[in-house]
């Protein structure tokens, strides 16, 4: 705040002029601005997941052993890293190319993404990085076990 000693135009003492005081303005900002940067950072570590629920499963399951279509493309990263597709390994810089190739002569853009339980997180998300990279539009994550 700043002290006011008199008049600097020589009009009378004593009498009141306004002045804003723009302290709880500043506060009430950067209380905003603190909230705001906790909310960013939070947002950002959400990863959003739609599970179908039990019935629409065994729907499914009941209209895909009626279905003659070709098996779905399962992207599988084994235990040294490696990446597989439908049972078929493929080194980093072939398999965006090959996923492209499967992708266009299906006509879908969906696969199904598994990982063995000791794959690290990071080499998980780098071969699903690849899989967007190749054209997949939908990444679904297997939770379950498949059958061969």
């Amino acid at each position: 705040m700043a002290m006011d000693i008199g008049p600097a135009d020589g009009g009378k003492k004593g009498r009141a002029r306004p002045e804003m005081n723009v302290t709880p303005l500043v506060d009430v900002v950067l209380v905003l601005l603190i909230i705001f940067m906790v909310l960013t950072a939070v947002m950002k570590e959400h990863f959003w997941l739609h599970v179908p629920e039990k019935e629409a499963k065994e729907e499914q399951k009941d209209e895909d052993a009626t279905s003659d279509e070709e098996p779905p493309i399962v992207i599988t990263v084994g235990a040294k890293g490696e990446i597989q597709i439908n049972q078929e390994a493929f080194p980093d810089r072939e398999f965006p190319e090959r996923l492209r190739r499967m992708l266009v002569a299906r006509g879908e853009r969906r696969v199904y993404f598994d990982a063995l339980d000791n794959v690290p997180y990071a080499r998980a998300m780098q071969v699903m990085d690849l899989a967007r990279g190749g054209g997949a539009a939908h990444i679904a994550v297997v939770t379950e076990k498949l059958e061969d």
